[in-house]
């Protein structure tokens, strides 16, 4: 708990416009990427095709585009931004393992490992000073 709070406090005292308009721009991402999963559920069953014989596969497919849609939105508000992207994290580890095990698509490689290191960023980073958890705090 100390190490949070640690964390929350550097991260409130070096917030700048550019770190909050990543983590918006990454929960908009993830949002549009869970509505394109869920429009398009069998190119979610491709990608996922190469894990097919897994234990879990079918649970995946199901737990993709609901964690990308809540997860997004609540990234882009800054509302608890550490736990959405910790439900990120294992979606994008298996984007990126996905593009070694199937077919290669640089494209998709480079996407997920972008957005997972950005992803990890704000697991350390939290949602800044310009966000509803820092508006929320402030009005205890």
């Amino acid at each position: 708990m100390g190490t949070v709070k640690n964390l929350n406090k550097w991260a409130n005292a070096h917030t700048y416009y550019p770190l909050d308009l990543l983590r918006i721009a990454l929960g908009v991402f993830l949002f549009i990427q869970g509505t394109k999963f869920l429009a398009n559920s069998q190119y979610l069953v491709d990608l996922i095709k190469p894990m097919q014989n897994m234990a879990g596969s079918m649970m995946m497919i199901h737990y993709v585009a609901p964690a990308h849609l809540v997860g997004g939105i609540l990234i882009a508000f800054g509302l608890l931004t550490r736990w959405s992207v910790i439900a990120q994290l294992p979606i994008l580890l298996g984007a990126v393992i996905i593009n070694f095990t199937g077919e290669m698509h640089t494209g998709n490689l480079i996407m997920a490992s972008l957005t997972l290191v950005v992803c990890i960023f704000f697991l350390f980073y939290g949602s800044g000073k310009h966000s509803a958890d820092y508006y929320f705090k402030m009005q205890q």
